[in-house]
């Protein structure tokens, strides 16, 4: 069997990618329409739709965690399942992060931005949100190594990484979750 060329590979990767981040941007765009943002909320209000998201990052470190988990016992199927199932938990958590920073942000008084507590919140939501966008990426890069059986219960040391990185990156996001209430019980 003759291996596919690399520019297959890459073609998948971005045809994955770019399907992925449209589906968290219709996504988030519909949550827009449908949802709209709160004008007369308080701009310390934090958006209901932080804790939707939260338990979407931690409901995909849960996939990837079982998709390590099948991988080390040579159970593709279910390896490839539960790495769909945390690309989708991850596409829509950007959507959900998406929508849940715009609410916070248009909520802000022009006057508060410099001095306010929620600008800066914003501002680690947002840096949180262009890393996670790098982590589901990778999370894409993986898949597609996976559906061309790169991975098995020698070597699944990409799989081990990326869970490490998306672990990493909810630890962050409950540091930016503490900061959060800080912010909201001081302000």
């Amino acid at each position: 069997m003759v291996p596919e060329p690399r520019s297959a590979y890459a073609l998948q990767f971005f045809l994955l990618s770019a399907s992925v981040l449209a589906v968290a941007g219709t996504v988030s765009v519909v949550l827009a329409k449908c949802l709209p943002v709160n004008l007369m909320a308080q701009p310390h209000h934090f958006s209901k739709a932080f804790s939707v998201s939260t338990g979407l990052l931690f409901c995909g470190s849960a996939c990837l965690f079982r998709a390590r988990e099948y991988v080390r016992r040579e159970r593709q199927p279910q390896f490839r399942l539960w790495l769909k199932l945390a690309l989708l938990a991850g596409a829509l958590f950007v959507a959900v992060q998406s929508y849940a920073l715009q609410c916070l942000m248009r909520q802000q008084q022009p006057d508060d931005v410099e001095l306010g507590a929620a600008p800066f919140v914003a501002l680690f939501c947002a840096l949180h949100g262009m890393h996670f966008i790098v982590a589901l990426l990778f999370l894409c890069y993986v898949t597609v190594q996976a559906m061309a059986d790169r991975y098995d219960h020698e070597y699944y040391w990409g799989v081990t990484i990326c869970s490490w990185f998306w672990h990493a990156l909810g630890i962050a996001w409950v540091a930016i979750l503490t900061t959060m209430v800080i912010a909201r019980t001081f302000h």
